[in-house]
């Protein structure tokens, strides 16, 4: 919780909680289980995460005249994928959660918005991934890079902002465009005459 100079608790973020990469996967009509779903180690802490953050931090918020929960979502809420299916469900339900705490919340002025990071560079990133992994992300973002966890706070710090005061409900995808990309743009890329 962050508190404004008059000691008012001004906003609210969601833990960020990592969850395995290889969380579930389907082999023919069976779901199969790599770790534990429910616990320490499962989704259920992220979603626990959301909700507790949030019910404590929405008494203060409401008896200061408002704020803004800042909520950790992921891209992986809004694609499929091949390994993580239980990661994406969880995220997907905070994105939900985010839309119905802007729905309920914010008549009392509070406002909640997601952040949904792509592919970031951090130590979990690039100790969990191979090398062959974390380029192939970078060829299917729009932009030739991947993003600094920099990059995740100043969008936070910008919807826990009354810069975004008229902003509630929402998730901003930051992730390098990695969503927004056509699986044929590569071929399609290669097409095109040379940049000068």
């Amino acid at each position: 919780m962050a508190c404004n100079r008059q000691g008012r608790v001004a906003a609210a973020g969601s833990v960020a909680v990592h969850a395995p990469l290889a969380d579930a996967v389907f082999v023919g009509d069976a779901l199969t289980t790599r770790h534990v779903l429910t616990g320490r180690e499962g989704p259920q802490p992220a979603l626990r995460s959301t909700l507790l953050g949030t019910r404590h931090a929405l008494p203060h918020l409401i008896k200061g005249g408002g704020g803004s929960v800042v909520n950790t979502a992921s891209v992986a809420g809004l694609v499929g994928d091949v390994l993580q299916i239980a990661y994406g469900a969880v995220k997907a339900a905070v994105i939900n959660i985010t839309k119905s705490i802007a729905v309920q919340y914010g008549p009392q002025r509070v406002r909640c918005n997601a952040v949904a990071p792509g592919a970031v560079v951090t130590p979990a990133l690039l100790g969990n991934l191979p090398e062959e992994v974390v380029e192939s992300l970078e060829r299917v973002n729009a932009l030739p890079y991947l993003g600094d966890p920099e990059d995740i706070g100043h969008t936070m710090v910008f919807l826990a902002s009354d810069e975004s005061r008229y902003m509630t409900g929402q998730l901003l995808v930051v992730d390098g465009g990695m969503t927004i990309r056509s699986p044929a743009a590569q071929g399609r890329q290669d097409m095109l005459p040379p940049s000068s």
